[in-house]
């Protein structure tokens, strides 16, 4: 049986891994509500871009001491996360140099290391 992918459910079987964070590039010189956007200067050297949060990976692992005792629990409750600062639906400005572009469905995204990002804007509603 085949599945129709969908504009609203196509990412929804990508699983962003650890600290990385998928976003999908604004078209340049586009602007947000409050005015944010990067000169062309800055644009024409390709070292930073910006885009919306699509998806969030769970954060930075913190390993947990594994007891004896503890042997029952699920594998997944033996690893903990320190969530990360993006959300899906900030606007992040973020470094290409450590990025790494993508194509999945004929569309452009880039998988960010938290690292990476300099800085979000995100809309007060969300």
């Amino acid at each position: 049986m085949a599945i129709h992918i969908t504009p609203d459910n196509k990412l929804k079987k990508l699983i962003v891994v650890g600290d990385r964070v998928l976003i999908k590039p604004t078209t340049p010189h586009d602007r947000t509500k409050s005015g944010l956007y990067l000169p062309p200067g800055v644009q024409s050297k390709e070292k930073v871009q910006k885009g919306y949060v699509i998806k969030t990976g769970p954060g930075y692992a913190i390993p947990v001491p594994v007891e004896d005792e503890d042997s029952w629990k699920p594998e997944e409750d033996k690893v903990k996360y320190i969530p990360l600062q993006a959300k899906e639906g900030d606007l992040a400005i973020f470094l290409l140099s450590g990025s790494t572009e993508i194509m999945y469905e004929d569309e452009t995204y880039f998988i960010v290391p938290q690292g990476a990002i300099l800085m979000l804007e995100r809309e007060e509603d969300l």
